[in-house]
């Protein structure tokens, strides 16, 4: 090998790859964003929900539920990178609300520690998962049962019939009701590509 040949061969040796990988993500700082914003969504929505609850009642907040809160956690996905959304065990809304696995395995985990006594307002689970995409920050934090909650989401006999006919209209196969104070409605789930 010539001299010249050498030194080119060396300097690619030594000189970094544009192509390296990079360093490990800062899970804690992940973390502290996605609750930021899960704090966010949960935030505007309660909002926009307490607001219709003083003029429509709980009649009219299903609509802020059906409309507002996918329009809220849009904004918040295309303003932060990630995919935000609320996700539960027992849909309303299958279309927009039904578990991956992993977010499954979490909120089953959530109710577990409910049933055992934790603070549903403290569950919270955050990890760096490798999907056939690539690798993700996952982050779920539960949405704990209010006594508000229950005007829509409580039992079939104390919800009021004009909420029942309501539901059924706009969520023909709604399983998100039966729940009780001191439950894990479901969970706001963060998904950012890495």
């Amino acid at each position: 090998m010539n001299r010249l040949a050498r030194r080119l061969a060396c300097l690619l040796v030594l000189a970094p790859l544009p192509f390296a990988a990079s360093a490990e993500p800062d899970i804690a700082a992940e973390t502290a964003q996605a609750r930021a914003t899960a704090g966010k969504l949960v935030s505007q929505l309660g909002a926009a929900l307490e607001k219709e609850m003083t003029t429509g009642g709980p009649v009219g907040a299903i609509g802020v539920c059906r409309q507002s809160a996918p329009e809220i956690a849009g904004n918040l996905s295309r303003e932060t990178g990630s995919r935000v959304t609320r996700v539960s065990l027992k849909t309303r809304n299958p279309m927009i609300g039904t578990p991956d696995a992993w977010e499954q395995a979490a909120l089953a985990e959530f109710d577990r520690k409910a049933a055992a006594g934790e603070k549903p307002e403290t569950l919270e689970r955050a990890e760096l998962v490798d999907e056939p995409s690539g690798r993700v920050f996952r982050f779920l934090k539960a949405i704990p049962v209010k006594p508000v909650c229950l005007a829509c989401h409580g039992t079939p006999e104390t919800i009021a019939p004009a909420v029942r006919d309501k539901l059924l209209e706009n969520y023909p196969h709604d399983k998100a009701v039966g729940y009780g104070i001191g439950q894990v409605r479901g969970a706001v789930s963060i998904k950012k590509p890495l």
